[in-house]
């Protein structure tokens, strides 16, 4: 297993978009970039600890490829609004790919030079790709969060529609239960 990290806005919409892809054995929300160890919720959430919500991504790359993530990475969220996802604001929304290696430095710098070179958005990326920092997993009542708490408004009208997208855009990298 490899891993691979991620910040795409709210790590709830984040995990739930990545749990359903074939070869990724399991996500864990969770924190990075900060200036303190530990941090919880509430920390983040107030943008004054540095810490960004992101994904850690276990994956099997002989079944999904990092190249594979980043394109679902990249066609989840909207990288180009700095600080923000959606009416989620503040640092600890940024988008953010936090790499594991020089190769997958390499690939996320390459992928985010050719969505730029192909003018894939109407605005300049904003997306952060840096060396991946401490990585400190959040609460565990912010695990699986969309699974279980699928009734929830924010999870009704912001969280679903994110996993209906890659259902629809993505179904050929979808888990069978999921698709």
């Amino acid at each position: 297993m490899e891993q691979a990290t991620f910040g795409g806005g709210c790590f709830w919409c984040t995990e739930a978009v990545f749990q359903n892809l074939k070869g990724v054995e399991k996500v864990v929300s969770g924190y990075t970039g900060g200036r303190i160890a530990n941090p919880t919720y509430k920390e983040v959430c107030s943008g004054l600890t540095g810490h960004n919500e992101v994904i850690q991504v276990s994956y099997d790359p002989t079944v999904i490829s990092y190249e594979d993530l980043l394109e679902v990475f990249w066609k989840t969220h909207d990288p180009t609004t700095l600080n923000r996802q959606g009416n989620d604001a503040g640092t600890q929304y940024r988008s953010g790919v936090y790499t594991h290696s020089d190769e997958q430095q390499r690939l996320a710098e390459a992928y985010k030079q050719k969505l730029t070179d192909a003018n894939a958005f109407d605005g300049p990326i904003t997306t952060e790709i840096l060396p991946l920092p401490t990585f400190y997993p959040a609460e565990a009542y912010h695990q699986n969060y969309y699974n279980q708490n699928r009734s929830q408004p924010y999870c009704q009208f912001v969280v679903k529609s994110k996993v209906d997208k890659v259902k629809s855009v993505f179904g050929d990298k979808l888990k069978s239960e999921a698709a």
